[in-house]
């Protein structure tokens, strides 16, 4: 899902052993969407080109081994725009182009990790996509994404990003398994 580091951050605030209790009871209905509040903020970027998407072989962080977009935390004065072409920078030593954002995400973890990610696509990039420390590159036919190497929620919002279409969306996580979801097309800002 998202290059971070380990996820296992204490929970010690009353909201967040709130969140806690509530999905340590593995009830995505009981948690107040509406007033959650995300422990970090991260970015996502995936490279469009002809009918290609840029996906990465995440090598470490919150979800290593499985295939993703390259991203990560935001940085202390950072917007989100500008983590999300860094982040590509570092993972993948190229400069992504034509950079919208065109989803949110939120990520409630059963452990206490909290998680609000921006989504963004470019149309296209500077530089050849190169293997790092954190990631190895793939190019993906959009008609042959492994989904089945990603995320479970993935499936769900990736063909409204693949549509051009605004999104948002929430999902419940233990571990590797979502417990509860709700996604939906949004209008244009």
């Amino acid at each position: 899902m998202y290059a971070m580091a380990s996820h296992s951050t204490p929970c010690t605030g009353p909201l967040c052993k709130y969140y806690l209790a509530m999905t340590r009871a593995d009830s995505f209905a009981a948690i107040d969407w509406e007033s959650w509040k995300p422990q970090q903020r991260a970015t996502l970027l995936f490279v469009l080109r002809d009918a290609e998407i840029l996906l990465i072989h995440k090598k470490r962080g919150l979800g290593a081994g499985k295939i993703n977009g390259p991203g990560g935390r935001i940085e202390p004065g950072e917007t989100p725009h500008e983590c999300a072409v860094r982040e590509v920078h570092e993972e993948l030593c190229i400069v992504p182009s034509g950079v919208r954002q065109c989803g949110e995400l939120s990520f409630q973890f059963v452990d206490g990790l909290a998680l609000h990610v921006w989504v963004f696509t470019a149309s296209g990039c500077r530089g050849t996509p190169t293997e790092t420390h954190e990631a190895i590159p793939l190019w993906a036919p959009l008609d042959a994404i492994p989904y089945e190497r990603m995320w479970e929620d993935d499936p769900i919002w990736f063909p409204m990003m693949l549509a051009g279409e605004r999104f948002r969306g929430c999902a419940l996580f233990d571990g590797d398994t979502m417990l509860g979801q709700r996604f939906e097309r949004i209008g244009d800002p």
